[in-house]
C-alpha cells in the first residue's frame, strides 16, 4: 500500500539529498529482500532427513564395533543419495533474484532542484521522477504532469495498455509504450504492487505430495520395524546370544529396514521423465514438479498471455454509415493512426488494413496527422478525397459522439460491444464542420488457437479447468465463452474464504494476492492445484500451486516461480506433462509398494531365522551388499514402461500399507518355508544359511518387481530392455558370488537352481494374489 509521506519542498522541486537519505533509512531500499543460503548449507540439508538419519546411525554403530568396511559401504550409499538430492535442488529463490534485477534500474530523479540519474534502488517515497517512452516504471508513482500509455498486463492481467495521466497511478515494473511524464513516488520496495507480489512469492509454499508420501512410508516402516527389532532382541537375549552377535543382528535389521534408494528412485524417475519432456519443449525447473503433475485435479489458467495471445488486435468492426463497409472503417481509422508501431492500438489497425488492402476504396494519404492526445482522448488527421479536404477522427466514443452524434442504431452497436468487454473506438470522417460517424472498431486479446482443445483434453484427463484473470468480468466472460469455458462467473471483489473449483468457471478482476489465496482455498478443499500463467502477477500463485506452469511467452519472474516452463508456443504440451507425470507416478508407486512389501518381511525373516537356527541368518555386510545388488538395481524400474492412468493420481499410503500386508504375508510364508527346508532337511551350515538368505531375498525381490510393475497380469506388458538387463545381471552376480563363495560361504549350484525354480512358482502365485488385493484397495 502507498505510504503516507510528509512534504519537504513542492512536487516539482523534488527532495533534498539529506531528506532522501533520511527516507531511505526509514523506508529501506527500493528492492526486494532476498534470503541467501550458503551452498554448504544447501548440501547439509540433504543429510538431515529421516532416511539419512537411519543410515547415519547405522554408520556410527558399524564403526563402534569395528566394521569399518561395512560402514564405508553404507557411507557410499548415503553419499549417492545426497548427490542425487543436490542435483534436484530447486530454483525456489530464483524468482526473487529476478524480481530484484527488475528493480535494479536507473531513473531520472530530481534532487536539490536538479535532475540527476540515480539507481532505482535509491528512490524513496516523495521523490520526483521523469519517465519516458520505452522505460520501466521504477516504483509505484502518481503522475503529476504529462501522460503515459503503460503496459501493465504482466502485473495486473489487463488485456491492454492503460492511459495514465495527471492524478493517476502507475505500478513499478510497467513498460511505457507512449508518452512522457513527471511523477511522484508513492511506494517503494516490497510496499509496491510489484514488490508485494515478490513478497507473496517468498512466503508461498506447499508441501509436495512426494515429500508427504516419502515421510509417510518412512514413518510406517519405522514404527513397524522398531517393534520387530525389539522382539528380535528380546528373543536373542532369552536364548543367551552374546552381546556382539546381538549388535550385529541389530545393525543388519537397521540396514534391512532403511529404504535407502526410495528418494533416489523418485529423483531418477523424474529425471528420466524430464529428459523426455525436454525433447517436447517442456523444461522442469524442479524435478518434483513431474510427480506433482500426476496428482493435479484442478488447473487454474490465467487469461491474458496464457489462454490468449496477449496481443491487442481488432476483434470486431461495426460500420454504421450507409454505404460504408468494414474495410472503409479500417481505412479511415488508419489515416488517424501512427505508423511507428509504438502504439498497440494503431499497430492493430494498420495490421488489419494490410490484411484487407485489396478490398474497399482506394487508400487515402494523410496530409496532416495529430497523434493521440490523452487530454482530448482522440487522434485525428486530414486528407484529400476527390479534391475535397476531409477531417478524420478516431477516439473514445463519447468524445467522437460530440463531433458526430450517434443515432439509435449506433448506440445499440456500441452498447453491445461494451457489454462484451471489448475496448471500443469510434471513427468519424467528413468536412471539418460536418463529421459523420463511420463506425466502431472493437479491440480484444484473441484466444490462442489451441486453448479450446486444451480445455477439452484436460476434462478428458479428469482435470477441471478454471479461468483466473485480472481483467474485467465482461472481457473474461467473452474469452471464456470463445474457448468453451461456460459456467458461472465469480463477482469481482473479495473471493469467498471457502470456495471450490466447481463453484465458478471464471474468476475475474482478481489481484495477485487473490490468485494466491484462491489456489490456497482450493488446496484447503483437498484439491491438488495446477496454475498456468505468464506474468509477474501470476508468480505467487505459480509458486503456491502444486504444479506451476509458465507458458513460452512468460516473464522471467513467472518462469522462475513455476515448476514447469513451456519453451514452444501453445498449450498442448501441458497435457504431455500431465501424462508423463502419471507414467512416472506409476513407476515410483511400484517401487514404494515393493519397499513396503520387502522391508518388514526381511526383518521378520531375520527373527524367524534366529528362532530356527539359533544364529543370525544375515550379516550387516551381506545386507549392505544386498542393497547394492537389489535395492539400487530395482531402481531400473524408474526407466521401465508405464501406462498413465486416465484420471489424477493420489498417494494413498494407507491403502498401500494395507495392500502390503497380504502380499508381504505370502512372501513371508515362502521365505520361511525355504529357510526351514534348508535347515531341517538340507542341513546347511550357519554360514551357508546366511548365503542362502542373501540369495533367496534377492531372487524373491526381483520376482516382486515384475509382479508389482503391472496392475494387471505381470505379462500384460513387456518390460523395458534396461530393466530386464539389470535383473539378469543382478541374478547372475548373486548366483556367482554364492556359488564361488565370494564374501560368503559357498552354496551348491543345485540349491541355487532350486531357488530360481521356486522363485518362478512364487512369482506366478503372488501375481494372482496381487490382482485381488489391488482390486479391493483400488491401487492403480
Amino acid at each position: 500500500m502507498p505510504i503516507e509521506i510528509s512534504e519537504t519542498g513542492d512536487a516539482f522541486s523534488g527532495l533534498t539529498t539529506a531528506e532522501a537519505e533520511r527516507r531511505l533509512r526509514e523506508f529501506g531500499p527500493n528492492a526486494v529482500v532476498e534470503e541467501h543460503i550458503h551452498p554448504l548449507q544447501r548440501v547439509m540439508r540433504h543429510f538431515w532427513a529421516p532416511v539419512p538419519w537411519m543410515l547415519e546411525a547405522t554408520i556410527v554403530l558399524q564403526i563402534a564395533i569395528g566394521q569399518r568396511v561395512t560402514a564405508l559401504l553404507i557411507a557410499l550409499l548415503l553419499i549417492m543419495n545426497v548427490v542425487l538430492g543436490v542435483n534436484q535442488e530447486s530454483r525456489a529463490d530464483a524468482a526473487l533474484a529476478l524480481l530484484k534485477r527488475r528493480l535494479a534500474l536507473k531513473s531520472r530523479v530530481k534532487r536539490d532542484g536538479a535532475w540527476i540519474e540515480a539507481f532505482a534502488a535509491d528512490l524513496v517515497p516523495g521523490d520526483t521522477v521523469q519517465i519516458s517512452l520505452g522505460e520501466v516504471v521504477p516504483a509505484d508513482v502518481t503522475v503529476i504532469a504529462g501522460s503515459l500509455l503503460v503496459d501493465q498486463s504482466m502485473l495486473t492481467g489487463e488485456s491492454g495498455p492503460v492511459e495514465t495521466d495527471a492524478g493517476k497511478t502507475s505500478y513499478a515494473g510497467g513498460l511505457v509504450r507512449r508518452g512522457e511524464a513527471i511523477a511522484k513516488v508513492i511506494a517503494t520496495g516490497t510496499r509496491t504492487y510489484f514488490g508485494h507480489t515478490a513478497e507473496l512469492v517468498r512466503v508461498a509454499h506447499v508441501e509436495s505430495a512426494e515429500q508427504k508420501a516419502v515421510l509417510a512410508v518412512v514413518r510406517n516402516l519405522t514404527v513397524l520395524n522398531f517393534a520387530i527389532v525389539v522382539g528380535i532382541v528380546a528373543y536373542a537375549l532369552s536364548i543367551e546370544v552374546n552381546v556382539r552377535e546381538i549388535a550385529m543382528l541389530v545393525l543388519t535389521a537397521m540396514l534391512s529396514a532403511v529404504p535407502v534408494a526410495l528418494a533416489a528412485t523418485f529423483t531418477l524417475a523424474a529425471a528420466l521423465g524430464a529428459r523426455t519432456l525436454a525433447l517436447k519443449g517442456v523444461l522442469l525447473t524442479r524435478l518434483s514438479a513431474l510427480h506433482e503433475a500426476a496428482t493435479i485435479d484442478v488447473l487454474c489458467c490465467d487469461k491474458t498471455g496464457t489462454l490468449t495471445l496477449n496481443e491487442l488486435s481488432v476483434a470486431a468492426i461495426r460500420p454504421v454509415k450507409a454505404g460504408c463497409a468494414a474495410v472503409d472503417v479500417i481505412g479511415f481509422a488508419a489515416l488517424a493512426s501512427s505508423a511507428d508501431g509504438h502504439d498497440p492500438i494503431d499497430a492493430a489497425i494498420r495490421k488489419m488494413l494490410a490484411a484487407n488492402k485489396t478490398a474497399g476504396r482506394a487508400p487515402l494519404a494523410a496530409a496532416h496527422f495529430q497523434p493521440f492526445d490523452p487530454a482530448t482522448k482522440m487522434a485525428e488527421a486530414t486528407a484529400v478525397d476527390n479534391g475535397h479536404e476531409i477531417r478524420v477522427v478516431k477516439g473514445a466514443p463519447a468524445v467522437v459522439a460530440a463531433l458526430a452524434p450517434l443515432n439509435g442504431e449506433a448506440s445499440a452497436e456500441l452498447d453491445a460491444l461494451t457489454h462484451a468487454g471489448y475496448r471500443t473506438l469510434a471513427v468519424a470522417a467528413g468536412p471539418a464542420g460536418a463529421l459523420d460517424l463511420i463506425g466502431f472498431i472493437a479491440f480484444g486479446d484473441p484466444p490462442r488457437p489451441d486453448s479450446a482443445q486444451l480445455l477439452n483434453e484436460l476434462r478428458t484427463l479428469g482435470v477441471l479447468p478454471v479461468m483466473v484473470s485480472g481483467d474485467s468480468p465482461a472481457t473474461a466472460a467473452t474469452v471464456a465463452h470463445a474457448i468453451g469455458l461456460d459456467g458461472p462467473i465469480c463477482p469481482p471483489g473479495q473471493i469467498p474464504e471457502r470456495v471450490g473449483p466447481n463453484d465458478f468457471a471464471v474468476y475475474a478482476g482478481v489481484l495477485p494476492e487473490q490468485k494466491f489465496k484462491l489456489v490456497k482455498a482450493f488446496q484447503r478443499e483437498g484439491h491438488a492445484v495446477g496454475m498456468c500463467g505468464d506474468g509477474a502477477n501470476d508468480a505467487p500463485a505459480l509458486r503456491q500451486a502444486q504444479l506451476g506452469i509458465a507458458v513460452s511467452t512468460a516473464t522471467d519472474v513467472a518462469k522462475a516461480a513455476a515448476g514447469v516452463v513451456l519453451t514452444k508456443p501453445g498449450l498442448g504440451e501441458i497435457v504431455a506433462c500431465i501424462s508423463e507425470g502419471r507414467s512416472a507416478f506409476q513407476r515410483v508407486l511400484t517401487y514404494t509398494l515393493m519397499i513396503l512389501v520387502n522391508k518388514s518381511v526381511t526383518l521378520i525373516v531375520l527373527g524367524v531365522g534366529l528362532i530356527v537356527t539359533g544364529h543370525a541368518v544375515l550379516t550387516p555386510f551381506l545386507q549392505a551388499l544386498a542393497m547394492l545388488t537389489n535395492d539400487f538395481v530395482t531402481m531400473s524400474r524408474a526407466a521401465d514402461r508405464a501406462h498413465p492412468s486416465p484420471y489424477p493420481n493420489a498417494w494413498r499410503v494407507r491403502n498401500l500399507t494395507l495392500g502390503a500386508i497380504p502380499l508381504g504375508g505370502f512372501r513371508l510364508l515362502y521365505l520361511v518355508a525355504i529357510l526351514s527346508l534348508s535347515w531341517y532337511v538340507l542341513h546347511l551350515s550357519p554360514g551357508q544359511m546366511q548365503t542362502l538368505t542373501f540369495v533367496m531375498l534377492g531372487f524373491a525381490g526381483q520376482g516382486n518387481v515384475y509382479v508389482l510393475r503391472e496392475r494387471g497380469r505381470l505379462w500384460s506388458s513387456r518390460p523395458a530392455p534396461i530393466m530386464l538387463l539389470a535383473s539378469l545381471c543382478d541374478v547372475a552376480v548373486m548366483a556367482m558370488l554364492a556359488a564361488g563363495g565370494i564374501f560368503m560361504a559357498a552354496l551348491p549350484l543345485s540349491i541355487i537352481a532350486m531357488l530360481i525354480g521356486t522363485t518362478l512358482v512364487f512369482t506366478l502365485a503372488m501375481d494372482s494374489i496381487k490382482l485381488a488385493v489391488f482390486r479391493r484397495l483400488r491401487i492403480d
